[in-house]
């Protein structure tokens, strides 16, 4: 039996690659050095893509692919897509957010905690005999009956929104849309982050979302306030954090992910008022593998003819078509 050719961005964790090797024939784009003749060549071969939110998929891609009709992505972010291109030429994409969810829902409370409880300075406290020579540390704040706002109530979002009510965390959301969940629903953000004592970033990344925590968020959480991002670095205007942190009408941050990575912009990570994590919430090895597994099952489901697990609705990016 012919095994589908499949076109890869990026290599994959290693008992994914051994799957996919054994399954199709594999053209290795990222091997390639001339990139664009590679594409051109065996584009037209190609049914399906298997990449991730680091090597993304572009409109020549696309357009060089005219068979092209899923792109299994092994991320849960695709916002280096050129989604509008894939709707355009009606191409399916999957991602991974499922895979992920609890490695980056323990994440924002793992940053939730650091940040609120000192976790960095005191470990240095203790460290640098500073707990000998100065005394006791200073006291932190307690995050039972705290008020926590989430942007973004996805499956992330909802995994967060658990674990903090177990920590006794009074939680509420802004989305596009209302849900039908348990939890407050603030349809202001601006008001959200004014009634809040820390606010979780977890939405998709783009351009629809870029810039969505500004100026008037941060002063809206205010000087005891704390932001969490493990969203993506675009949706926070960094120029606006750094300034609000620096002159405190935000009174700190948490991250996982940054405007450029993975050089951060050193006036942000020079702060004493942020905590910082190098966009590894999902960096375990558990589920890293779950995420490359995802990508090679939506594969699978793709050209057995079967459901695909993760799609993603991308009718959103459709161009609209004036009367």
């Amino acid at each position: 039996m012919t095994r589908p050719d499949v076109m890869m961005l990026c290599s994959q964790r290693p008992d994914a690659m051994q799957q996919l090797e054994e399954r199709y024939t594999l053209h290795r784009y990222d091997l390639a050095e001339d990139k664009d003749a590679f594409v051109a060549e065996f584009g037209p071969r190609c049914r399906a893509i298997a990449t991730n939110g680091h090597a993304p998929v572009t409109r020549p891609i696309v357009e060089a692919m005219p068979d092209l009709r899923l792109v299994s992505c092994s991320s849960a972010g695709f916002d280096g897509f050129d989604v509008a291109a894939m709707a355009e030429h009606g191409v399916t994409l999957t991602n991974t957010s499922q895979a992920l969810c609890d490695d980056v829902a323990d994440t924002a409370i793992m940053l939730l905690l650091a940040a609120r409880r000192g976790l960095v300075p005191a470990e240095a406290y203790v460290r640098s005999g500073d707990w000998a020579r100065k005394g006791a540390f200073p006291l932190q704040r307690s995050l039972k009956g705290g008020k926590l706002g989430i942007v973004g109530m996805g499956t992330i979002g909802q995994a967060i929104a658990e674990r903090a009510k177990a920590m006794g965390q009074q939680v509420t959301y802004w989305n596009r849309r209302p849900k039908d969940l348990h939890w407050d629903y603030q349809s202001d953000l601006i008001q959200l982050a004014r009634d809040s004592d820390a606010l979780v970033v977890i939405v998709a990344g783009g351009e629809s979302t870029r810039s969505l925590i500004d100026t008037k968020v941060m002063e809206a959480l205010g000087p005891t306030g704390l932001l969490i991002n493990v969203a993506r670095g675009s949706v926070v205007d960094e120029e606006a954090l750094i300034a609000c942190l620096s002159d405190g009408r935000l009174g700190s941050a948490a991250l996982d992910v940054y405007a450029s990575e993975p050089d951060a912009d050193p006036r942000l990570t020079s702060l004493p008022n942020v905590t910082l994590y190098p966009h590894h919430a999902s960096g375990t090895v558990e589920t890293r593998d779950a995420m490359a597994q995802l990508l090679v099952d939506n594969l699978g489901a793709f050209f057995a003819g079967q459901p695909l697990l993760s799609p993603v609705d991308l009718t959103g990016y459709l161009p609209t078509v004036q009367a």
